[in-house]
């Protein structure tokens, strides 16, 4: 079993700055890609940014310029650095990995998600 454990939320000013982490443990053998996902009052979840194992990215275009998505992979972590945050980015974010596993003498290939932490930008 594998687990995915977020950090970092909280209340942040407009224009100020803000790092969330996802730290995930278990048995892993390798993680694929890892991603950070939003969820706001009354709205889907929507994706914000993905990073492969190599280190390519991606980005909504809602966040493109104010985000960056890096990971560590010694670490099974990933982060996500905020700057100069919007309103509008006031959601709940969750971490999504694709993790190669063991169970047992299996092999596993399953999608997880962390159990979200809150960012409310507000002044």
């Amino acid at each position: 079993q594998v687990r995915l454990v977020e950090s970092g939320g909280g209340l942040v000013q407009p224009g100020g700055s803000l790092r969330l982490s996802c730290a995930a443990s278990g048995s892993i053998t390798l993680i694929y890609a890892m991603a950070w996902y939003r969820q706001a009052p009354g709205k889907q979840r929507e994706l914000v940014a993905t990073i492969t194992h190599g280190g390519n990215t991606n980005y909504a275009d809602s966040v493109k310029g104010r985000v960056t998505i890096s990971r560590d992979n010694a670490k099974n972590t990933v982060y996500l650095q905020m700057n100069a945050p919007k309103p509008d980015d006031t959601a709940v974010y969750y971490c999504y990995a694709d993790v190669l596993g063991r169970s047992g003498t299996y092999t596993t290939r399953e999608d997880y998600w962390g159990q979200g932490t809150q960012v409310t930008v507000s002044s």
